[in-house]
């Protein structure tokens, strides 16, 4: 992820920040062009268009909305087609926090260049439904269907999502993870089902048109394969071929996304001496656009290895505790020059 800073003191911010913890500066992201900006109540002006603060801020939204746009509310805002009533006030705060990782998302999207259409713009476009089974008890089923996410706020919850994580026999399970996940089926569909990659998609992840229902019955009655490790991400991703590409296609967000944190940081990694890791320095990227697949997994491995130790150092799991094995690797590498041959400028207006 890239590094943001304040426009007045250049002190490093958050993705999420609201204000400089440097000079006390109101910051807004601008979705054009993914920096931060002063965000005075009053509005700024921004190469010529007035932007304002977005009309969530009081729920954590620090992006910014243009005059012109029709809306109050900020594109990331907007994206969001379905909440929890006003009335459910617990709802609305794990809206807020599972909001913050649909920007986190969104950003990381951009930054790559993948094009973001709007729901509302054109049917089949990108748009969340951000739903508790909290709240009424009815069940709120993650997933994905015709451009809309759906995603259960109760997965917001430390003890409900460890539970599931545990029953599941899940490594790592994270509201983030859900996104990407979820947004990686909504990729396939538009980007390589309805296009000429769909062929060899076919062919290094199986055909997307078997059964999926027969897959999740098989899959939660007989399990994974005793040797899904040796040619899949996760055992999820051995249900079906849908679930292989997203499961691939948030593992390459994590690995992307990581790196590009690590450069912006000024990280070097430096290794002697660990198993099936050359000796010397890697200094990660802050792009991977024209990079191969097989520059990002030489730098993820020592950097990977070493943010695992850096965790177990605090008594924590690994940061990343899978293994890419060689088919995994070739899944990443058909993600990786999908996303590098669909940029687009800025997909964020």
């Amino acid at each position: 992820m890239r590094l943001f800073r304040c426009p007045r003191c250049a002190n490093v911010a958050f993705i999420e920040s609201l204000s400089c913890d440097g000079c006390g500066l109101e910051l807004g992201l601008h979705p054009p062009t993914l920096t931060m900006r002063a965000a005075p109540a009053q509005g700024s002006d921004v190469d010529g268009t007035w932007w304002f603060p977005c009309a969530n801020r009081q729920w954590e939204c620090n992006w910014l909305v243009a005059s012109d746009s029709g809306s109050g509310k900020c594109i990331a805002c907007r994206l969001t087609r379905t909440r929890p009533s006003n009335d459910d006030t617990l709802a609305l705060e794990k809206l807020a926090t599972a909001s913050g990782d649909k920007r986190r998302l969104l950003v990381q999207l951009a930054d790559l260049g993948l094009p973001i259409t709007p729901w509302y713009e054109r049917k089949g476009g990108l748009g969340f439904d951000l739903l508790s089974s909290r709240s009424n008890g009815a069940r709120v089923t993650i997933g994905h269907a015709n451009g809309i996410v759906t995603i259960d706020l109760a997965e917001s919850l430390d003890a409900h999502r460890e539970a599931l994580r545990i029953s599941l026999g899940e490594p790592y399970r994270t509201m983030l993870g859900h996104f990407r996940h979820e947004v990686g089926h909504y990729y396939e569909w538009i980007l390589v089902e309805q296009t000429g990659w769909i062929d060899e998609c076919r062919t290094i992840f199986g055909d997307e048109r078997t059964s999926y229902r027969d897959a999740i019955s098989r899959h939660y009655k007989s399990g994974a394969p005793r040797d899904w490790a040796e040619s899949f991400i996760s055992e999820y991703a051995t249900m079906h071929p849908w679930e292989d590409f997203a499961e691939c296609f948030a593992h390459y967000l994590h690995l992307t996304s990581t790196l590009q944190t690590a450069a912006a940081g000024g990280l070097t990694v430096r290794m002697e001496g660990v198993p099936q890791i050359a000796d010397g320095e890697v200094s990660p990227r802050t792009s991977y656009a024209d990079a191969t697949m097989a520059e990002v997994l030489a730098d993820w491995l020592p950097v990977s290895t070493f943010l695992n130790r850096v965790n177990r150092a605090m008594g924590k799991s690994d940061l990343y505790p899978f293994t890419i094995a060689e088919p995994v690797a070739r899944k990443l590498d058909f993600v990786h020059r999908v996303v590098t041959a669909s940029r687009v400028e800025k997909p964020l207006g």
